[in-house]
């Protein structure tokens, strides 16, 4: 009899938003009344094969015991690091699970986050055992700027693709490949990144517009018109 696998969420909430200049970190602004973390939180729950959503803030953080309050097979953790990176290893080492296990790393700005896209994102790792992220092919002609702010070149968009979270990998070689970017000294902006500097190729799952990250002040708004 085959074992259910393990899937747990790690959410980084640890970063304090400046370019929303919000006045506050912005995983907790309000959308509908309720913070902007909460909402990402429940669009993970919307899948049942989650076990557990672990969410990572800062040593200091007074606001996610109020965010989360209520929520089910979800707890808060104040194990957060001054990157992105250091606080998905802090919340990896934190959570202690099996290397085998599955974990999804999904942005708190990314509240949006359909329950579809969640689901042939898991799809696809469990089907073919390979890790895999939300992205969407770049529609757009993309432009390379100077120095100057004035265009440089044309950047050809065949095969480009814009990437989204959640990132699903195993638990033991998302670890691994956070640690040697860290030893290497390589800058990684997401989790697909560090495992591709370890060698391995994660795959694209097509994501959804709704997914999108809110990065600046107006996309509150256009958040809003989503939920």
């Amino acid at each position: 009899m085959n074992q259910k696998p393990l899937i747990v969420a790690i959410v980084p909430a640890a970063g304090i938003g400046q370019r929303a200049s919000a006045g506050m970190p912005k995983q907790y602004c309000l959308l509908r009344g309720a913070p902007m973390l909460r909402w990402s939180v429940q669009a993970l729950l919307a899948d049942a094969r989650i076990a557990q959503v672990r969410v990572a803030v800062a040593a200091d953080d007074t606001r996610a015991a109020a965010a989360l309050d209520g929520l089910e097979r979800t707890v808060w953790r104040p194990c957060g690091g001054p990157s992105r990176a250091a606080t998905v290893m802090a919340a990896l080492r934190d959570a202690a699970l099996p290397e085998d296990a599955w974990v999804l790393v999904h942005d708190a700005a990314r509240p949006g986050l359909p329950a579809q896209s969640l689901g042939e994102l898991i799809d696809t790792c469990l089907a073919r055992r390979h890790g895999a992220i939300l992205a969407q092919a770049v529609p757009d002609t993309v432009k390379r700027a100077d120095g100057n702010g004035m265009i440089a070149r044309t950047v050809p968009r065949d095969g480009l693709w814009l990437a989204q979270t959640p990132q699903m990998f195993p638990a033991g070689l998302l670890l691994s490949a956070l640690d040697k970017a860290q030893d290497d000294g390589v800058e990684v902006t997401d989790e697909a990144s560090a495992m591709e500097h370890a060698g391995h190729a994660p795959l694209l799952v097509q994501g959804s517009k709704r997914n999108f990250k809110v990065t600046w002040a107006e996309d509150f708004e256009w958040m809003e018109k989503w939920l």
